[in-house]
């Protein structure tokens, strides 16, 4: 935190900071616990202004506002700095915080949009994610989510010429793979274990947002790619919201996670791209 920017978190706090103590999340900038003198404790993220945590503040408010999703009250989103509540966290995804987690993200899958994308582009992590407004889905996870990212990937030499080649013949089937959903619902878009915050008695908040209006089973899928929820959520989640589970396991479950899959191949390669063309293989034909 430079001096700069501790003067703007005092004059958005209202107070002077007492003690900055490093915390754990995100894979842009630093997170820090930010404690006041006379009291008040908040998550602060500091950073450049390519970092544009301005749209994470925008998102989390929007998610909030418009989804009824649980996230920190922010007070201050500029493009190298976010101060926001500190939201308890800490306890776990026993079942009982998985079904509180249904309930909260059904009625965030509730929230209907114009048509598939955002009004901005935004982030996944620290990679552009483009939104242009799009009337089919399928179109839109197409040329928005999967081909860029794969791209992305064969750029960074992540990925190669044929591997590309053969997410190209995928792309050309989806019509026979991917459903179009009944509307645009307004997805969380980084559902994965680190980004849902609980006490272990229900949910506290949900941070760190890729948001976007699109089908709500690619928050779904992203939520077993890392095993974050199991039946103890899709169970209540599917009561409220009832959809093809079968279809969603078999097959689109595995298509939408290429998208994060390609995400962390672009960052980290590894493993993550050996795993996202067993996928393409799998459904290339």
């Amino acid at each position: 935190m430079t001096p700069a920017q501790r003067e703007r978190i005092e004059t958005a706090l209202g107070g002077a900071v007492v003690r900055t103590e490093p915390l754990a999340g995100g894979c842009i900038a630093e997170v820090l616990r930010v404690d006041l003198i006379g009291g008040g404790s908040f998550a602060v993220k500091t950073g450049g202004p390519r970092d544009r945590l301005d749209i994470e503040g925008r998102s989390l408010t929007a998610l909030r506002r418009v989804g009824g999703l649980p996230t920190p009250p922010v007070h201050l989103a500029e493009p190298d700095l976010l101060a926001m509540d500190l939201i308890e966290s800490g306890g776990g995804l026993p079942g009982a915080v998985q079904a509180d987690a249904a309930g909260h993200i059904a009625r965030l899958h509730e929230t209907r949009g114009k048509a598939f994308g955002y009004d901005e582009d935004t982030r996944i992590g620290p990679l552009h994610q483009p939104n242009p407004w799009t009337e089919d889905w399928r179109g839109f996870f197409r040329d928005r989510r999967l081909l860029p990212m794969a791209r992305a990937a064969v750029d960074r030499g992540r990925l190669s010429a044929a591997d590309m080649a053969a997410i190209d013949r995928l792309a050309a089937r989806f019509d026979g793979l991917i459903d179009e959903p009944d509307h645009p619902s307004l997805l969380h878009g980084d559902l994965w274990t680190g980004n849902v915050l609980s006490d272990g008695r229900a949910i506290t908040g949900f941070i760190d947002p890729a948001i976007y209006y699109g089908d709500p089973e690619m928050d779904l899928a992203f939520s077993t790619l890392f095993g974050t929820f199991d039946d103890a959520f899709f169970g209540p989640y599917a009561e409220r919201r009832p959809f093809d589970r079968a279809g969603f396991l078999e097959v689109r479950r595995d298509l939408y996670n290429l998208y994060p899959l390609l995400v962390h191949t672009v960052l980290f390669g590894g493993g993550y791209g050996a795993s996202a063309m067993r996928t393409v293989r799998r459904f290339a034909g």
